[in-house]
This record gives structure tokens, C-alpha cells and sequence, in this order.
């Protein structure tokens, strides 16, 4: 057993990301950021679909398309399919956030 608010520095210079369990098919972490955001012209782009909660700070995370980056406080979730490009612009420095980040296969139902 562990605790997701556990061993969470101060500060850090670059976020930080912990697998808590792996699986084939299967990754779930946790991610501390402290004020980090994507480098300029950065996107993510996983071949994998990707559920994310923010469960303490806040956010903001940028999808391809959209004018507006999506505002998160702690609490928000959202699915992410994969191959859909997002940045992250902005996140929190007190508290730090916190993301818990599952990572699946989504393959359609059989």
C-alpha cells in the first residue's frame, strides 16, 4: 500500500512521472508538475489512449483545433484517444499538481 500525496518534493526543475502499476496494455502513474508546461511547438501525440485526473493544482492543456486551452482545477478528468495531439500550457506551482494518468490499449470491443 502507498499514498499518491507520499514523497512529494518542494519544487523540482522538470515534472516528474512515477509508473504506480504496468501491465501489458496497461500503464497508470502518477505526475507531479510544478509550474512545468510543453516546450513551444511541442505536442503529444500517444499511440495509446491516456484517461488523466487532476487531483490537486491546477492546469491547463491545450488540444490541436481548439482556439482556447481547457482550464483544469482538481477534480476534472478527461479521456484522451489516442493519436490526438495536446500540450500542456500551464500548471500550478502551489500546491504543485498532481495527475494520476492511466494508460490502455484502447482497442474496440470484441
Amino acid at each position: 500500500m502507498d499514498n499518491l500525496f507520499a514523497s512529494i518534493p518542494d519544487a523540482a526543475a522538470e515534472e516528474l512521472f512515477e509508473t504506480l502499476l504496468q501491465r501489458p496494455g496497461l500503464r497508470i502513474e502518477r505526475i507531479l508538475s510544478f509550474g512545468q508546461s510543453s516546450p513551444p511547438g511541442f505536442w503529444y501525440e500517444q499511440a495509446s489512449a491516456e484517461w488523466v485526473l487532476l487531483i490537486q493544482g491546477s492546469a491547463e492543456l491545450h488540444f490541436d483545433g481548439e482556439q482556447i486551452p481547457r482550464q483544469l482545477k482538481a477534480g476534472d478528468y478527461f479521456f484522451i484517444p489516442p493519436m490526438v495531439r495536446h500540450r500542456v500550457t500551464q500548471t500550478s506551482t502551489n500546491p504543485p499538481a498532481i495527475w494520476l494518468a492511466i494508460h490502455f490499449d484502447d482497442a474496440p470491443d470484441a
